[in-house]
C-alpha cells in the first residue's frame, strides 16, 4: 500500500514560482513511476509531466504547455517527489495532483494511487 500527500501549493503572480511536494509512504519500492496532473473545474484532469524508476533522477516526461518551465525531481531515498513551477501563468491555476504507478511504464495515464491534491493559484 502506498499513499501520497501533496503540499507546497498557494497563491502567486504570474512570472513567480512555486515547487509542490509530493511524499510517498508505504511501499514506494513498487512505484515504477510518480506522476503530476492539474485539474481546473468542470475539466478533466491532464497529465503534467513524470518522472520514471524508484529513486534518484529517473527519467522525465513532460507536457508541451510546461516543457522548459516545470521540472520533476526527486530526493535520493526515492520518498518525495517535487514539481518546481517557474514563470507561472494564470492558466497554470488548477488543483494539482501526484499519482504513482505500480507496474507498467510511466506514461500518461493508468496511475494507480492518486494524492489529495494542493491548490495553486496564479494572477495575472
Amino acid at each position: 500500500q502506498v499513499t501520497l500527500v501533496e503540499s507546497g501549493g498557494g497563491s502567486v503572480q504570474a512570472g513567480g514560482s512555486l515547487r509542490l511536494s509530493c511524499a510517498a509512504s508505504g511501499r514506494i519500492q513498487s512505484i515504477n513511476c510518480m506522476g503530476w496532473f492539474r485539474q481546473t473545474p468542470g475539466k478533466e484532469r491532464v497529465w503534467v509531466g513524470a518522472i520514471g524508476g524508484v529513486t534518484g533522477a529517473g527519467p522525465t516526461y513532460y507536457a508541451d504547455s510546461v516543457k522548459g518551465r516545470f521540472t520533476i525531481s526527486r530526493d535520493n531515498v526515492g520518498n518525495t517527489v517535487y514539481l518546481q513551477m517557474n514563470s507561472l501563468k494564470p492558466e497554470d491555476t488548477a488543483m494539482y495532483y501526484c499519482a504513482a504507478r505500480v507496474g507498467g511504464y510511466c506514461s500518461q495515464s493508468d496511475y494507480n494511487i492518486w494524492g489529495q491534491g494542493t491548490q495553486v493559484t496564479v494572477s495575472s
